[in-house]
């Protein structure tokens, strides 16, 4: 009987012990499973590691193309996400590609127009944070800075519609507010975020920004719908506002341009065919030059 009973107890603590490292065998499990399975396998990335400047270090600046005289008018040009982060996806079509190609359409035509000096905050497949982007912007001296994106309406191919967003704390529909949130969960990287700046800080960042500023990107808005009219295809309501953080430049003009539905066949392969992207860049280039040489006659 006591033999009997020592095994009994044996087999008890053993049963134990293995119930309490189940858990940590299957983290293990885990991690040896992620790390072994490449991971287009997974459909997404496992871990995203990252490389974040020191605290303190300056933002490095990309290259200002056109005339070489400071007094010109500059644009800096944003074509959203990259690297890491793909944006909306569409067909075999990803939005951080047609964003860049759409970017550089619109550099080359600013500049075979002359007089005007350009940017862009990414000239290839990398990550930029909101807030480096518009410290770009804004280190630059930049007269109008202009967000390029484009979106996913998921199994809903039938929409279908470019859009222009201003800054507002109060979004103009509850679409504009998803689209928000989406956007500015750009800076979240495996639930941490980067742009350093909490609630209390971007509210004060919108009341800081200048009224002339705010009717300066509003009218450039307006602008855009008027000059793409014909060449673009414009979603009913174009002209929205929403708490974008791109945005958030109060001394700066800026717009984030929403090029249309990269869900939608017809016109995800529109804004990536050179036709698309020379109607966008020659429309988006009148309204800007429209633009500036208001601002430059204003007071």
């Amino acid at each position: 009987m006591g033999q009997g009973r020592e095994k009994y107890l044996a087999a008890y603590r053993i049963q134990i012990v293995l119930l309490f490292l189940a858990p940590v065998l299957a983290v293990a499990a885990l991690y040896v499973l992620g790390r072994a399975i490449p991971v287009p396998h997974l459909g997404r990335d496992y871990v995203i590691r990252i490389e974040l400047p020191e605290p303190g270090t300056t933002v490095g600046l990309p290259d200002v193309l056109g005339p070489d005289d400071p007094s010109r008018p500059l644009v800096v040009i944003d074509a959203g996400h990259g690297g890491h982060d793909p944006g909306a996806s569409g067909l075999d079509i990803r939005e951080k590609t047609v964003v860049l190609g759409l970017a550089r359409a619109l550099r080359d035509e600013l500049l075979a127009g002359g007089g005007v000096r350009v940017a862009l905050t990414r000239e290839d497949d990398r990550y930029l944070a909101l807030a480096e982007r518009v410290q770009i912007a804004r280190t630059l001296g930049a007269d109008l800075f202009l967000s390029i994106h484009a979106d996913s309406a998921g199994e809903q191919e039938g929409v279908t519609g470019a859009s222009i967003y201003t800054l507002s704390d109060q979004a103009s529909s509850e679409a504009a507010a998803r689209f928000a949130e989406r956007e500015n969960r750009a800076d979240r990287i495996n639930g941490m975020e980067l742009s350093g700046e909490n609630a209390n800080v971007n509210a004060i960042l919108v009341e800081l920004s200048q009224r002339r500023t705010s009717a300066q990107s509003v009218e450039f808005a307006e602008l855009i719908v008027r000059e793409g009219e014909g060449a673009l295809n414009f979603h009913p309501q174009a002209v929205r506002s929403a708490g974008l953080a791109v945005l958030r430049a109060p001394d700066v003009p800026s717009v984030l341009f929403e090029a249309g539905f990269i869900t939608n066949r017809e016109e995800a392969r529109r804004l990536a065919s050179a036709e698309g992207q020379r109607a966008f860049a020659e429309a988006m280039a009148r309204a800007i030059r429209v633009q500036l040489a208001r601002a430059s006659d204003s007071p």
